[in-house]
């Protein structure tokens, strides 16, 4: 019996190429890896409907790294996925080698995405993950040149398939045939395909090069102000917000909250000045019970110990020409 390792994003397209090739006696295994832009829960779920073992791996650092930079461009927004495919499968096939798997496979479509999905892309991605010769994808096998792994007969591709295009018709018959059941709507998932988090994304990643994967995730909460070309802030929209900001800071960060009312919490991050700091407290004070004051007492907590300052609440339209 041979043995496959595949990429598994939870979604329709993967859930059924492992199935295909479970359908024809392979033993399959999958991986799920998990990044600041998307996780693994589906993958999960994905795995537990059609029975098959889930490695999961957190590849935050190395991912956002070659965001910052990728050797094949950006999709419509932040979102590189040439790359990360090849990322994927490079990083997978490290783990074939080291377990003895035969062969990697994904859910790749040929055409499904004109950018990353035709068959130059699909190419691409394969010889840039290093193991070209060892990438099936079952969906188009069919429609695609004869890899080593049917030559070898370690599958068979008169029971592999031949998909191609955007429709998802087809996945989604087979998928009645198959007994799938629950699988989620195409698209999503990824906030690198999100226009407005990719905005957020774009402003961080220029003004701090080497950000990390902490101020990724400062990302996805609450409202982003650019402060200057050196800091920005964070700020709460709810006390859930609040909460999670809490939870993120470290050490190197400057949390700010209105002294004595309720409101907001903010974080400073980056490289901020007395101005740039002064500029975040009058913003915070802008959104909290206190914005109709003259005066407002901000509490910052530095590195170097508690601060009280006091500012008058920025006017609303002056802070919301400062959001990313």
């Amino acid at each position: 019996m041979s043995r496959a390792l595949g990429l598994l994003s939870g979604g329709l397209d993967s859930s059924l190429a492992a199935l295909c090739l479970k359908r024809q006696g392979v033993d399959v295994t999958a991986i799920a890896f998990v990044t600041p832009f998307f996780g693994s829960s589906k993958a999960e779920d994905a795995a537990r409907q059609v029975e098959i073992p889930l490695i999961v791996e957190d590849i935050s650092k190395v991912h956002l790294d070659m965001v910052k930079n990728p050797r094949y461009g950006y999709g419509k927004n932040m979102n590189p996925c040439i790359d990360c495919h090849a990322m994927m499968f490079r990083l997978a096939g490290e783990l074939m080698v080291e377990h003895g798997y035969d062969f990697l496979f994904s859910g790749e479509v040929l055409g499904q995405r004109p950018m990353s999905q035709n068959a130059n892309a699909l190419r691409s991605v394969a010889n840039y993950s290093g193991h070209p010769e060892r990438i099936l994808r079952p969906l188009s096998a069919r429609l695609l040149p004869i890899t080593p792994m049917e030559e070898l007969g370690l599958v068979d591709r008169d029971q592999l398939l031949d998909i191609q295009g955007r429709s998802r018709k087809p996945q989604e018959a087979l998928a009645r045939t198959w007994g799938l059941k629950d699988f989620p709507s195409s698209g999503g998932g990824c906030l690198l395909t999100e226009i407005h988090f990719s905005d957020r994304l774009r402003d961080l990643i220029s003004h701090q090069p080497d950000c990390t994967v902490e101020d990724v995730e400062l990302l996805k909460i609450g409202r982003q102000f650019r402060l200057s070309e050196r800091a920005k802030l964070t700020l709460g929209r709810h006390q859930q917000d609040n909460e999670a900001i809490r939870a993120t800071a470290d050490t190197s960060h400057i949390l700010l909250r209105a002294l004595g009312l309720q409101g907001p919490v903010g974080l400073v991050t980056g490289q901020a000045n007395e101005v740039d700091l002064e500029t975040a407290g009058a913003i915070v004070a802008s959104y909290g019970k206190g914005k109709d004051q003259t005066e407002i007492k901000i509490l910052a907590e530095t590195p170097d110990g508690e601060k009280l300052f006091v500012v008058a609440p920025m006017a609303r339209d002056q802070s919301q020409e400062k959001l990313v």
